[in-house]
């Protein structure tokens, strides 16, 4: 009985080191690109492209792909009204403006921001 007690003990155990170990591999994950993955958020694959990420799985292609960021929007500010309401910038955008619209709150849209940055 006690080498079952003791087998079940070590089972139970790693079962627990692995969901801790999970759990750090989620939270290495950047905020922002957790709300750009997220389908009842971002949903940015749903229309964007994301190259060398392996996670990115059938990317849209209706919109540009996260590419040069940086240089693409050195103003950092013009890439957070963007995504804020692209509406703005082009009335007939299939975007939706998600900062208007309260799809995403204020501190995601910085995180996606900091995170789209980056790439």
């Amino acid at each position: 009985m006690r080498k079952k007690s003791t087998l079940l003990f070590a089972l139970i155990a790693g079962l627990g080191i692995a969901n801790l170990s999970m759990a750090a591999e989620v939270a290495k994950e950047p905020a922002g690109r957790t709300v750009l993955f997220n389908k009842a958020k971002g949903n940015c694959l749903a229309c964007h492209a994301i190259p060398n990420d392996p996670k990115a799985e059938s990317p849209g292609n209706i919109a540009p792909p996260f590419i040069m960021m940086k240089e693409r929007f050195p103003d950092r500010n013009k890439l957070r009204g963007q995504i804020w309401d692209s509406t703005v910038a082009n009335p007939k955008t299939s975007m939706p403006p998600f900062g208007k619209h309260q799809i995403l709150t204020e501190q995601e849209i910085d995180q996606v921001v900091e995170y789209i940055l980056s790439l």
